[in-house]
């Protein structure tokens, strides 16, 4: 069983109230090194099998045309969960 993670963002010139909030909560909360905040949302989704191009493809198109209001949103990542948590480790050097 494999999983792909999209990560889908408000478009740059759209205002984000919750993530002013948070950004204007930090500095109280002692987290003064943070400027700015975006929220965004996460979808994990499960695939029968690895995760293929063909299933990166799919799950590109279903963030495009389900996950993702293409108006305010853009999507800004499609990934195999596994293979980016083991990019990350390895360039960490955890490997």
């Amino acid at each position: 069983m494999g999983r792909v993670v999209v990560d889908v963002m408000p478009k740059p010139e759209i205002l984000d109230p919750q993530g002013k909030a948070v950004a204007n909560a930090l500095p109280r909360l002692g987290f003064g090194q943070f400027t700015a905040v975006r929220q965004g949302k996460r979808f994990e989704l499960e695939v029968d099998g690895p995760v293929t191009p063909e299933v990166l493809e799919a799950a590109a198109a279903a963030a495009e045309q389900v996950l993702s209001n293409p108006v305010i949103e853009d999507v800004v990542r499609v990934a195999d969960i596994e293979a980016d948590a083991a990019a990350t480790v390895a360039s960490q050097g955890l490997a």
